[in-house]
């Protein structure tokens, strides 16, 4: 096992565990009690910074390993690392104003589709390598 997706999904899920702990700090600051989950935008936007981690997370972890099995574990790592960093870049700005989510957003997504695309690419050339449809 490669320690360049490892690394990056352990990073991930650090960011995760971050946001996490900012709803909570969220809930305290505005006093939003659970199980609440409106009545300031201030914390709504805190909480959309999670789910949204959490839903991107679903597409981005399964794709990069697929990619590192059948592509390449350190384009995986590379590629990963800019998922870690636009969803850093998410948070930071949709934290500021929903406004300030768009380019990390487009990153982490723009990633995945990448991630996802080479995975595809990379099955379709083994399974053609390998033989298996003869």
């Amino acid at each position: 096992m490669s320690p360049w997706p490892s690394l990056v999904t352990v990073s991930a899920l650090i960011v995760y565990f971050v946001v996490t702990i900012n709803v909570g700090r969220a809930r305290f600051k505005y006093k939003i009690l659970p199980p609440a989950m409106s009545g300031n935008s201030d914390f709504e936007r805190v909480v959309r910074v999670h789910e949204n981690t959490l839903e991107q997370m679903i597409l981005f972890l399964p794709a990069l390993w697929i990619f590192s099995e059948f592509v390449s574990p350190v384009w995986a790592g590379v590629i990963g690392s800019f998922w870690v960093l636009g969803r850093i870049v998410y948070a930071w700005g949709y934290y500021q104003a929903a406004e300030k989510r768009g380019i990390g957003f487009a990153i982490s997504s723009l990633t995945s589709m990448v991630l996802l695309i080479g995975s595809l690419v990379g099955i379709i050339l083994n399974v053609v390598q390998s033989g298996i449809l003869s």
